[in-house]
């Protein structure tokens, strides 16, 4: 059964905007769960645009699923990590000027401080992530880490919907990068623009476990209520998958 972990920064986001109480990520993280979700992602970032650092010591004690801490390779983040013990961390590429992240971690080109993260990560007993494009060199460097999983980055995918063609060969681009990863020895998440119209092929590839999805839950919830929004989410991915 494939899974879905919500990403609730955008919630924070929101209430950032005025920097009020509300709305509360943690409500949202217990109305994501109603729903079933399979997990909560929240992104520390540096610069504390949306998620804060009260947000994520309580989602640690709240969340009844599991938590997944994204985050980059900050020294101060990495302490925070080791301290607050999530269920797993997911490391991601953060520069402070961009929107969201943009493109996957260069595990290839920086190796040896990842894998040095990863260790830490480890010896804290939190299971770890690392978020990349779908390319085979990254694919094996990042089997090399000692990481268990990957997130595959659907960006591309996404933003190449709906050409037909385009949209086609970045969708073959990450089926491949799964099945690779997974021979690999990898574990096999995904992520990046996923909506709940271009959700399904990505869904139905068999490797990928997991998909973290969180602007378009949001943006949803706006409209329609954000529990309804979850369950609405989860059907489509279980339905692709029962497909196959």
């Amino acid at each position: 059964m494939i899974k879905l972990g919500v990403n609730i920064d955008h919630v924070a986001t929101l209430r950032q905007a005025r920097r009020t109480n509300e709305p509360d990520p943690l409500e949202a993280a217990f109305l994501a769960e109603e729903a079933g979700a399979d997990g909560i992602t929240i992104h520390l970032r540096e610069d504390r645009r949306h998620i804060q650092d009260r947000d994520a010591e309580m989602l640690r004690k709240i969340v009844r699923t599991r938590l997944n801490l994204e985050m980059g390779m900050n020294e101060e983040i990495i302490r925070i990590a080791l301290s607050l013990k999530p269920d797993q961390v997911t490391l991601v590429p953060e520069r402070r000027e961009e929107i969201t992240t943009e493109g996957g971690l260069d595990v290839a080109a920086d190796f040896e401080r990842v894998r040095r993260a990863v260790r830490r990560l480890h010896e804290a007993g939190i299971r770890v992530s690392l978020f990349i494009d779908p390319a085979a060199r990254q694919i094996r460097a990042a089997a090399r880490t000692g990481a268990e999983f990957i997130e595959i980055h659907t960006g591309g995918y996404a933003h190449a919907w709906p050409q037909e063609e385009k949209c086609q060969r970045q969708l073959a681009q990450v089926a491949s990068g799964a099945r690779l990863g997974r021979k690999a020895g990898l574990r096999i998440n995904a992520g990046h623009g996923l909506t709940y119209r271009n959700v399904q092929p990505i869904a139905a590839i068999p490797e990928i476990e997991e998909l973290n999805i969180g602007h378009s839950i949001v943006s949803r919830a706006l409209m329609t209520g954000f529990k309804e929004a979850v369950a609405e989410m989860k059907r489509l991915m279980v339905e692709a998958r029962q497909n196959l």
